[in-house]
């Protein structure tokens, strides 16, 4: 196995630590999260969106790895947001073409592994989308709760939603304080 392409791999994921969510810049948000934060919650939500869909354990395991592996590309094009989109193309072709030039050099079996788990049938890519969205909405409400005016984000996201778990969750979001999680933990 060839260990120096898995570890240049590797060192190249580590970049999207590195890489801002360049959407937040428009609403003023100096230092938004990282494509890697994004990820990490969002495979969060994807394994929980897809239990309460009802899905099996596998499949949910599935989902959640995909939801690791769907922004990688973006070590090489960067976050672009949809304010970008509006003056350059970053179809899926793109996106495939810098996912298949980081997976050349991988052995085929990490490479394949990879491709297969990104093979996602149309209901886990639902919930793959819906958990991608639902991350943005988190972090839209955390921000909205600091003072940004990000509130505005939820209900676009909202309206693409596309699994009934999804659209339950955001409307708790909505109501939901961001830090209400350590209420009662604090013993002072």
């Amino acid at each position: 196995m060839d260990m120096d392409s898995l570890v240049n791999y590797i060192f190249e994921t580590g970049m999207l630590k590195k890489v801002a969510r360049s959407g937040w810049w428009t609403e003023s948000v100096k230092y938004p999260e990282t494509v890697a934060e994004h990820s990490f919650r969002t495979a969060v939500i994807a394994f929980i969106l897809a239990k309460l869909e009802g899905h099996s354990d596998e499949t949910a395991n599935r989902i959640c790895t995909a939801s690791v592996f769907h922004d990688v590309h973006e070590t090489r094009i960067l976050d672009l947001n949809k304010l970008v989109a509006r003056y350059i193309d970053l179809g899926e072709k793109l996106e495939r073409k810098v996912e298949k030039e980081q997976m050349a050099p991988l052995p085929k079996e990490v490479s394949n592994a990879i491709v297969k788990t990104l093979g996602l049938t149309d209901a886990e890519k639902k919930i793959l989308k819906d958990a991608d969205y639902l991350e943005c909405a988190f972090q839209a409400k955390e921000y909205a709760d600091i003072g940004y005016q990000t509130l505005s984000w939820l209900d676009r996201i909202e309206g693409k939603l596309q699994t009934a778990s999804a659209k339950k969750l955001i409307k708790k979001i909505k109501k939901a304080k961001a830090r209400s999680w350590r209420d009662g933990l604090k013993k002072l």
